[in-house]
């Protein structure tokens, strides 16, 4: 009995522990990134090469006093951060990290519904805050959410037909010949642009916007509820790097060990969230209007057209994508 209580326990921290080890060392990442595209010094005090700087900016937060505006909803305000973190965590369960902590044949859809629910915590933060800033921030996050599921779904279920399963191992399977990004590199683009958006990364940042929303719907927060959010933000853009590449660059293949298995699709992992910080120092802020026009009027008809084409087209017998 108490090895299988030890297990459920340890098993968890398994992966939460290193998982927030590698978001600490995610922002340090960015912040050197973009020093350098900007021609100057980031994080370089805080210990060798400013590695400590993520362990300072931890402790400083954490440490700081809980406050609230006198005026808010007290229960909602300070369930939103940790309601936040709680869904990021959960959508790690189904993912091999070389082991998966559940398995179930319907992952994807499993992920897909789970994300959904991201906008609860933003909308409860920006509604519970009681300030003009956090509630127009909040809306426009439900809104930009709501919006790029629609055709994260659409995008998704492209590949899902094309792959002839609903898991992550049949997604895995399906690419042994080829990735789905050489046939599909449409749809990669496209969901590639869509999970910038659904993180509410730069060019996507309409949430946050400071010139007019003063970082919208977290403006109230600060100290330890903050940094629920801000981690539950870069532990969301590692997730949806890491689903990337199960759903275009290979999936995950156990490897000879799982220390190889881990870095090979690290590596990838990491690639693609430096495409994140490459996009941001690069692009400046979308209009929400032009947010808005991006998906309803061009994503939306593209990928409902691909899942048409996918179904009219006979599957191979070879078990490849149709239009090879």
């Amino acid at each position: 009995m108490w090895t299988n209580i030890l297990t459920h326990i340890l098993n968890p921290l398994a992966i939460i522990v290193p998982l927030l080890i590698a978001v600490a060392f995610m922002t340090l990442l960015e912040r050197k990134l973009l020093s350098y595209m900007q021609l100057r010094k980031g994080p370089n005090i805080t210990g060798p090469y400013g590695l400590l700087q993520p362990a300072a900016d931890g402790v400083k937060l954490f440490l700081k006093e809980l406050i609230r505006p006198t005026t808010s909803a007290s229960a909602t305000f300070f369930t939103g951060p940790a309601l936040a973190m709680m869904l990021s965590l959960l959508l790690w369960a189904p993912l091999p990290m070389p082991f998966s902590l559940m398995h179930i044949n319907l992952s994807t859809l499993y992920i897909l519904a789970l994300s959904s629910f991201a906008v609860y915590p933003t909308l409860c933060s920006g509604w519970a805050s009681n300030s003009k800033y956090a509630l127009v921030g909040s809306l426009r996050a439900v809104a930009q959410t709501i919006s790029y599921e629609v055709v994260i779904g659409l995008l998704l279920l492209s590949v899902i037909i094309l792959a002839g399963g609903f898991s992550l191992q049949a997604l895995s399977i399906a690419q042994e010949n080829i990735w789905f990004i050489l046939p599909a590199w449409p749809i990669a683009m496209m969901w590639f642009t869509s999970t910038l958006a659904e993180t509410k990364r730069a060019p996507f940042d309409l949430t946050e916007g400071e010139s007019e929303l003063v970082s919208g719907y977290n403006v109230e927060y600060a100290g330890g509820q903050f940094a629920l959010f801000f981690l539950a933000e870069y532990t969301s853009i590692l997730l949806m790097n890491l689903f990337t590449v199960i759903l275009f660059l290979g999936g995950i293949h156990i490897l000879a060990t799982p220390e190889l298995t881990a870095m090979i699709y690290g590596t990838k992992t990491i690639l693609l969230a430096l495409m994140f910080l490459w996009i941001r120092a690069s692009f400046p802020r979308l209009r929400y209007d032009q947010l808005m026009h991006l998906t309803w009027k061009m994503f939306l008809p593209i990928s409902l057209t691909f899942i048409i084409w996918h179904l009219s087209l006979p599957i191979a017998s070879a078990g490849l994508p149709p239009f090879l």
